[in-house]
């Protein structure tokens, strides 16, 4: 596997993605058509762990949380931005998802929820905010934002 499959991947869901409203009929849908026991689910956090492995994924840490941006908005990505964190049993800083976002959970150990989201995807929508937080285990979480944008707060 390597950095190309994982853009490769990323494109996939992206196109999948489209135009379609960030709410929960989008959650349903990306759970429907790349399930956590599918090819696609599995690639993608095969990936993620071969990209920590390999620094070319989340090089960067802060308060008990590895980091980066993977993807800038275009190309691979259509408008997204592709992030992953890597996170257990923390809180993170607080922010603003001022476009929404699309994130998928992957357990890396235990039985970890994000923000009470247990492994799949999820959605927040325009405007929404949150301290991101992991329960129960060790995750990544990978999320698109549209046109890369998301306002740190320091709340």
């Amino acid at each position: 596997m390597s950095q190309q499959q994982f853009l490769d991947t990323i494109s996939t869901i992206a196109e999948s993605i489209g135009d379609r409203p960030l709410d929960d009929s989008l959650a349903s849908y990306l759970n429907s058509e790349f399930p956590t026991d599918g090819e696609t689910f599995g690639a993608l956090k095969s990936l993620c762990a071969e990209g920590e492995a390999d620094g070319w994924l989340m090089a960067r840490e802060a308060g008990g949380i590895k980091f980066g941006r993977a993807v800038k908005p275009g190309a691979e990505a259509r408008n997204f931005s592709v992030d992953v964190v890597r996170m257990k049993d923390v809180k993170g800083p607080h922010h603003v998802h001022t476009t929404g976002e699309i994130g998928a959970v992957m357990p890396i150990s235990g039985s970890p929820k994000f923000d009470d989201f247990p492994e799949g995807w999820y959605v927040y929508g325009p405007g929404s905010d949150h301290h991101p937080t992991v329960t129960g285990g060790d995750a990544y979480v990978l999320y698109l934002l549209p046109d890369g944008a998301i306002e740190f707060t320091g709340r």
